[in-house]
């Protein structure tokens, strides 16, 4: 004997008959931005982001330093 398939109740459609709310399928989301991305990692590594911050910052302020007392 071989075994056949049955369809579930719930996966047969009839022609005319709609199907209930919770059966519609929503529309698809929309991936997330790189924005909201980021923001997500620099939430979830907070501490490695805030020293990458500040490394930044503090080159910077001594790139502009520089510029000016060589240009002065």
């Amino acid at each position: 004997m071989s075994e056949t398939s049955i369809p579930e109740a719930s996966s047969v459609t009839h022609p005319g008959v709609e199907a209930p709310a919770s059966e519609v399928m929503a529309p698809p989301e929309p991936p997330p931005s790189y924005v909201k991305l980021a923001m997500r990692n620099m939430v979830r590594k907070g501490g490695k982001s805030l020293f990458h911050f500040t490394l930044t910052a503090i080159g910077l302020m001594g790139l502009f330093v520089g510029l000016a007392y060589l240009t002065h």
